[in-house]
């Protein structure tokens, strides 16, 4: 059962960095998947693991396409995708630390996590990306 699914408002024109937002949704719905089934805690730190290392070079290949492009909004969305880091890392060493974790909370936090970033940060940076027709 998916957790995510890819809609259109997830798209911000830049077609490697669209590219890499889906297998995102695909690791985070993969993770979910095995919460529900109840895998172990280790599994699912290690596949937060995955999910933190990824998320970390796709924020690189969008600050750099960001910087690249010249987008006013680089400082502000830079500083969200640290924040970001922080957040997953700290869900991450929840589930190490205490070796359990509920399967709901766990998905509900990692949507929220991957959901706030799109309706604002990239929803702001696709909006940049049409104004100057890229």
């Amino acid at each position: 059962m998916s957790l995510m699914e890819w809609r259109d408002e997830f798209h911000i024109g830049i077609a490697e960095v669209d590219h890499e937002h889906r297998e995102m949704i695909g690791l985070i719905n993969e993770m979910h998947d095995e919460a529900l089934r109840g895998d172990s805690a280790e599994r699912i730190a290690a596949a937060l693991g995955e999910i933190n290392v990824r998320v970390a070079a796709h924020f690189a290949l969008e600050e750099k396409n960001m910087e690249l492009l010249g987008y006013a909004g680089y400082a502000i969305h830079k500083a969200d995708h640290e924040r970001l880091l922080d957040e997953i890392a700290g869900i991450m060493d929840d589930v190490y630390e205490t070796g359990r974790y509920e399967a709901a909370v766990l998905s509900a936090r990692m949507s929220a996590w991957f959901g706030r970033h799109f309706r604002t940060q990239d929803a702001e940076l696709h909006r940049w990306l049409e104004g100057r027709g890229k």
